[in-house]
């Protein structure tokens, strides 16, 4: 006996738990890609990126709705329409973003905090003017529906399965792009010496304009998955956001594999401390360790080295 639980109760309650816990993980590794790409390369922090996400939902939300008016037959995989959509209206609204506030601020993260952060209540204010300030869901199709049984006890869903896929396949991509292909190496140019970037004829402006466009987009496909675990609503995505913050600060944050180790710890400790306890205090528990072990590890899990 384990507490009021038997060893087999237990051990079923630690698996359908961790199982929880792998669904909150790929929400958080598709959020916090976008916003180490977007903190951890280009040094902005950006408190919209929530909005962004939700962005995302919407426009899975709406092409939910369109498909199932106007070409029922194409709803058994519209979701992977919804998802391209998803990217690159987000990644449309980051570019202009970028273009219209974020690239006069440069090298004053402050100032880009402030900004951001008033870039997310006018969103949020937008958001509820044209979708209502009620939540939404999206009606997903049969073949995502239901779950399949490991044994007896312990069930997984198997939205969570393709959530998991979907993260395991952007996080591949987000790896081959920035460390694997010639844009990746521009964009780390840019990072390490911006001047001598420019020096050899990198167009920096349109580096930093892309790369917080796709950071956006990333988080808009994160919205795409967060309709099939939550309903969609003005403020959803300040849910996530300091969530997602913590995961890129912890993991490191110019590191991916740090942000996707970061984001399982963080995932999987706050998914098994809410079932015995109240996820207020499970988030609290969580922050304070994670806070703890920064102080003896300012720089977080992973770092890059680099030459001074």
């Amino acid at each position: 006996m384990i507490g009021d639980y038997t060893l087999v109760e237990f051990s079923s309650i630690l698996a359908m738990q961790g199982f929880a816990g792998l669904i909150l993980f790929s929400v958080f590794v598709l959020m916090a890609l976008g916003l180490a790409i977007i903190f951890g390369q280009m040094g902005v922090i950006n408190m919209a990126h929530g909005e962004f996400m939700i962005l995302g939902a919407y426009v899975t939300w709406l092409c939910s709705h369109f498909v199932t008016a106007y070409v029922p037959a194409l709803f058994p995989v519209y979701f992977f329409v919804a998802m391209a959509l998803a990217f690159l209206v987000s990644g449309a609204l980051g570019m202009l973003v970028e273009w219209a506030m974020i690239r006069h601020l440069y090298k004053r993260p402050l100032d880009t905090l402030l900004a951001t952060w008033g870039l997310s209540l006018i969103l949020q204010q937008l958001y509820r003017s044209v979708f209502g300030a009620r939540e939404v869901g999206v009606s997903l199709p049969d073949w995502m529906m239901g779950s399949i049984a490991l044994t007896d006890i312990i069930e997984v869903p198997i939205n969570g399965i393709f959530v998991m896929v979907l993260t395991m396949l952007i996080s591949l991509g987000v790896f081959i792009l920035m460390f694997r292909s010639a844009w990746g190496r521009r964009v780390r140019a840019v990072v390490q010496n911006r001047a001598m970037a420019g020096a050899v004829g990198i167009n920096t402006k349109k580096v930093d304009r892309v790369t917080f466009g796709l950071g956006c987009g990333v988080a808009g496909v994160a919205g795409s998955a967060f309709t099939m675990i939550g309903s969609t609503g003005p403020t959803a995505g300040q849910l996530y956001i300091v969530d997602t913050f913590l995961v890129v600060v912890f993991g490191g944050a110019a590191s991916l594999i740090g942000t996707i180790a970061s984001a399982f710890t963080i995932s999987q400790a706050q998914s098994t401390m809410e079932f015995f306890m109240s996820g207020s205090m499970a988030k609290v528990l969580t922050l304070l360790t994670v806070v703890g072990i920064l102080m003896l590890r300012p720089e977080g899990l992973f770092t890059l080295k680099m030459r001074r």
